[in-house]
């Protein structure tokens, strides 16, 4: 590895696995049913199942395909919709760790996530579940999911996950209306404790198309109350790529003994933020080390696999490239003209065609997609100026 691929890695981490050749996670969608309504559901999930779903034995070979991949097996996640929808779903997690895969579920905060459902999970060989938590308090978490009693659902679960030996990550959208509630959230994932705390950066996709994201000045200064927060819990973002980006710079500036408030102009929001940080014990302590963010994207290590088998580079990207009916998961992944794009930095227009941390971000194609129609535009998220910090090219990573 050159030596400033070494030295930007103590930022940045490269997935183990050649991701040309298999990706570092699998997501699949097992079902679109689901009793909640969210705002921000990019699969506007739907009371009942889909006829047209992967049934049993359709799932299970789409696991062995995700098998087939080689060593280190992917990660798999099942998730919905809510996958209590399906009725075989503990056996679905059996096959898949029989098999030899790492099996994830993803659950929404209904009736049937209680501690029984998840012990079947852990008996069948769940290693960990994911629960959303999208509001400090009961009612705006309520108010977000749609459904009155979630908020207690979704806690009880996160209690009786960890009772069981489950590994848990909390995963939580941010919204111009969810944003207030950060400090406070990230203070509750900190006293409960959580595997990871994963932070989405809204992408404008299914019911999500009418909620208020942040604008790229405002993400800025999320991502770096973000990077502090590190100090003491264990964060990642979600369709927030240029996180990565904003984690070789700070590295960059602590080393050079800059204040990173002025180096990057950042504004308002980030100060209070930091401030409601600081307030509830989260920065300034540095009590754990920090966990640099994986270099894995739409297409680039992470696939997505819909209900139906059409495989996507992620589930805020509707552009299928095949399904897996008709074609392995491993060819698509490998050959096809999308996946293969989405791993050539050289494709991206823009400001992410120009900018000299292409290669360890690419900005989320998501969004780009979403909010320009162009798959390979720059993200609107991102306002970084191409060759305005000094050195950046000596922290960008290797393609």
């Amino acid at each position: 590895m050159p030596e400033r691929a070494q030295r930007a890695g103590r930022a940045v981490r490269l997935p183990r696995q050649d991701v040309r050749e298999r990706p570092f996670i699998v997501i699949w969608e097992a079902t679109q049913a689901c009793p909640l309504a969210c705002l921000h559901c990019r699969a506007s999930a739907r009371p009942l199942r889909d006829p047209a779903e992967l049934d049993t034995e359709e799932a299970t070979t789409l696991m062995a395909q995700v098998a087939a991949f080689g060593r280190p097996a992917p990660l798999f996640v099942i998730t919905g919709g809510d996958p209590f929808q399906r009725p075989d779903l503990a056996e679905l997690v059996r096959r898949g760790s029989e098999l030899g895969l790492p099996v994830s579920v993803s659950p929404s905060g209904t009736p049937t996530l209680t501690r029984t459902a998840l012990a079947g999970l852990r008996d069948a060989g769940a290693r960990a579940i994911s629960l959303s938590v999208d509001a400090a308090t009961p009612a705006g978490h309520d108010g977000f999911r749609g459904v009155p009693g979630v908020w207690q659902l979704t806690d009880r679960a996160w209690r009786d996950a960890r009772d069981l030996g489950l590994k848990v990550q909390i995963n939580t959208t941010v919204t111009r209306d969810t944003l207030p509630d950060l400090p406070a959230i990230a203070a509750h994932v900190r006293e409960r404790g959580a595997l990871l705390w994963s932070v989405f950066f809204l992408v404008p996709t299914g019911r999500g198309r009418a909620l208020a994201g942040l604008d790229a000045a405002e993400a800025e200064d999320v991502l770096n109350a973000l990077y502090d927060l590190g100090e003491t819990v264990p964060v990642k973002t979600t369709e927030a790529h240029h996180f990565r980006r904003v984690c070789l710079q700070r590295d960059a500036l602590a080393r050079r003994g800059e204040d990173h408030v002025a180096a990057l102009g950042l504004g308002p929001m980030y100060r209070d933020l930091r401030a409601r940080l600081e307030e509830c014990g989260l920065v300034g302590r540095a009590d754990r080390v920090r966990r640099a963010p994986l270099r894995v994207s739409a297409g680039n290590g992470f696939v997505f696999v819909s209900h139906r088998g059409d495989v996507h580079p992620s589930g805020f990207l509707p552009v299928p490239a095949g399904n897996v009916r008709q074609r392995s998961l491993v060819d698509i992944y490998r050959d096809s003209e999308l996946f293969t794009g989405l791993r050539d930095p050289g494709r991206l227009r823009g400001r992410c065609g120009a900018c000299e941390f292409r290669a360890v971000c690419g900005g989320s194609r998501a969004r780009a997609y979403a909010m320009t129609g162009d798959l390979w535009g720059e993200d609107p998220a991102c306002g970084y100026r191409p060759g305005t910090f000094p050195g950046a090219d000596e922290l960008a990573l290797d393609a």
